[in-house]
This record gives structure tokens, C-alpha cells and sequence, in this order.
């Protein structure tokens, strides 16, 4: 275990060292003047070059990109090049939104998904399959972005103008200061990304339990005369959840890296959001900080995927 668990941390290395080679080679090496932006169209050559020499472009692409790996082995992401903020503090101001918003519609989406495939394999060609089947295909076809809007209007807007005024359009509240309110500010971004997600994951329940269903132990535990429920539940499902558990750490990784359309529909103050707005103003540390964060979630949530299958299957052992 511990020689496996070495090599995928070097392999994480790795990924993470190609990944943030990848951000800068295309955020420093292709042709933009960042300083000119900054410094405004009307401003002096002088005042650009000052611009260029406060921010270190001025230096040769190799000197950058010594700098830049010393700042990121040290955990330093840099300064914003707009406020002059760290990117560390941005990071930390934003990242409880973000991880607020994952965990809760990671919750949910497992919930939904997982419980309708079960639903689905249990029931399997009844009319209680193919209604799962047809709403997850629905579903599964529809952007976020419309859900949530879709939200907005018959959760938010019908319900205001009838007087109800219980799910709000938008903004944050942390957890710290009212977990009620949190909740109530959350509960529409979380049912979109959930609503979504729980396709992918009633889809891939139901198609992992009808394989695992047709296995000699499952025969054998029947003609032993377990019951249905204990079948199900202990064996069957056990056995089904490696694809669930992989998509999930893929997915909560992806979403904790920031959900850029999810946090722009509702107002969330972000990650997704402060990436948006970055790009937009060619922000350049916060863009390959934020990226470089969502890399590492996503390879930190792999490796732990992969120590989760030898405990969801016996089948599986780790060498």
C-alpha cells in the first residue's frame, strides 16, 4: 500500500509540474501586453514599461518561469495584477463558497442518483425503470445553466410574486454566521448542479448493478436463501459503486476547482466567479492560481478514489 501510495504522489507531481508548465507557457509565452491593459490605452510608453517592470515581464521567459516555480514549490500563487491582492488571500476568501456549494450538491446528486439507480436495477424493464430512465436522459440532456434559470423562475420569481419569498435569487451567507440562512441561500444552486449530475450517476448505478446482478455469486448467495434486501445492499451495490465512486472523485474535484456557471447564475462570490472575472480583465495570477488549484483537487481526489476501490471491492487490491 505505502509503495503504492509513493507512486501515485510522484505521478501527482508530475501531473501537477505539466500542468502549471502548460499555464504559463500560455499565459506568458503567447503574444498580449498585459501592461498596456493595466496601464490603459492612453498611457505613455514610459508609464507601460513602468507597468512591465513592476510585474516582472520585463524579465526573459525563462527567468518568469524560474520565478514563477520557486513562488509555486514555496505555495506563493503571486499578486493580482489589477488590486495587488495575493492570490492566496483571494484563494482563501473564495474557496468556503466553493466548497460549500460542492459538498452540498455532492450530497445530493449521490442521494438522487445513486437511490434512482437502484430503483432502476431492482425494477429492471417495469414501468418504474423507464420513467427513471426518461427523467435522468432529461436531465442529463440539459445544460446547468438552463436548470438553474429554470430555477430562478419557477422557484424564485413564481414564488415571489405569489408571496412566497423563501428561496432568494442569489449572494452568500457563511455557515459561521447563520447555517439556516446558509442552507436557504444555497438550496437553488445546489438542486441545479444535483439535478444534473444525479443522471450520470442513476445511469451508471443501474448499469453496474444489472452486470453485478448476473454474477455466479449473486446466484449462489440466492440459492443460500439470503433475502433480496440483503443481496442488494451488501453485495450487489457494494460491487456497483467502483464507477460511482470514480466519477464522484472526478466530478467533486472538477466542481471544487470553481463552478464557473453555477456560481455566475446564482451570485455566488466564488471561485467559478473570480475566474470569469479574471479572464475578463486579463487578470493572469488569479487565472493560473485558481487553475493550478483545481488541478490538485482533481488529482488529490483520484488518489483517493483509487485507495476507496480496495475497500468497495474485494476484488480489487492495491500493488
Amino acid at each position: 500500500m505505502i509503495r503504492y501510495l509513493l507512486g501515485r504522489l510522484a505521478w501527482t507531481m508530475l501531473v501537477i509540474w505539466i500542468v502549471a508548465t502548460s499555464v504559463f507557457v500560455i499565459y506568458f509565452a503567447v503574444p498580449h501586453d498585459v501592461a498596456r491593459l493595466i496601464a490603459g490605452r492612453q498611457a505613455s510608453a514610459e508609464t507601460v514599461q513602468l507597468v512591465r517592470a513592476r510585474l516582472g515581464l520585463d524579465q526573459p521567459a525563462h527567468i518568469q518561469y524560474a520565478q514563477f516555480l520557486g513562488r509555486l514549490v514555496r505555495g506563493d500563487l503571486g499578486y493580482s495584477f489589477n488590486t495587488q491582492e495575493s492570490v492566496n488571500t483571494i484563494i482563501a476568501r473564495d474557496f468556503p463558497v466553493t466548497v460549500s456549494l460542492a459538498l452540498g450538491s455532492g450530497i445530493l446528486w449521490l442521494v438522487l442518483g445513486v437511490g434512482a439507480g437502484v430503483l432502476a436495477a431492482t425494477k429492471r424493464r417495469s414501468a418504474t425503470d423507464r420513467i427513471i430512465t426518461a427523467v435522468a436522459l432529461g436531465f442529463y440532456s440539459m445544460p446547468t445553466f438552463l436548470v438553474g434559470q429554470l430555477l430562478l423562475f419557477f422557484l424564485f420569481f413564481r414564488l415571489y410574486m405569489a408571496g412566497f419569498e423563501f428561496f432568494p435569487p442569489g449572494s452568500y451567507v457563511a455557515f459561521g454566521d447563520n447555517p439556516l440562512q446558509w442552507a436557504r441561500f444555497l438550496a437553488l444552486p445546489w438542486l441545479s448542479v444535483a439535478l444534473v449530475t444525479a443522471a450520470t450517476y442513476s445511469r451508471l448505478t443501474r448499469g453496474a448493478m444489472l452486470d453485478v446482478m448476473d454474477e455466479d455469486y449473486i446466484r449462489t448467495a440466492r440459492a443460500k436463501g439470503l433475502t433480496e434486501s440483503r443481496i442488494t445492499y451488501r453485495h450487489v451495490l457494494r460491487s456497483s459503486l467502483t464507477p460511482v465512486v470514480s466519477q464522484f472523485g472526478i466530478d467533486m474535484g472538477s466542481l471544487l476547482g470553481g463552478a464557473i456557471v453555477t456560481e455566475v447564475v446564482f451570485g455566488l462570490p466564488g471561485l467559478g466567479r473570480e475566474v470569469v472575472q479574471a479572464i475578463t480583465t486579463q487578470d493572469l495570477p488569479i487565472i493560473m492560481g485558481i487553475t493550478i488549484l483545481s488541478t490538485v483537487l482533481v488529482v488529490a481526489a483520484n488518489l483517493v478514489v483509487d485507495v476507496a476501490y480496495g475497500l468497495l471491492d474485494p476484488r480489487v487490491r492495491l500493488e
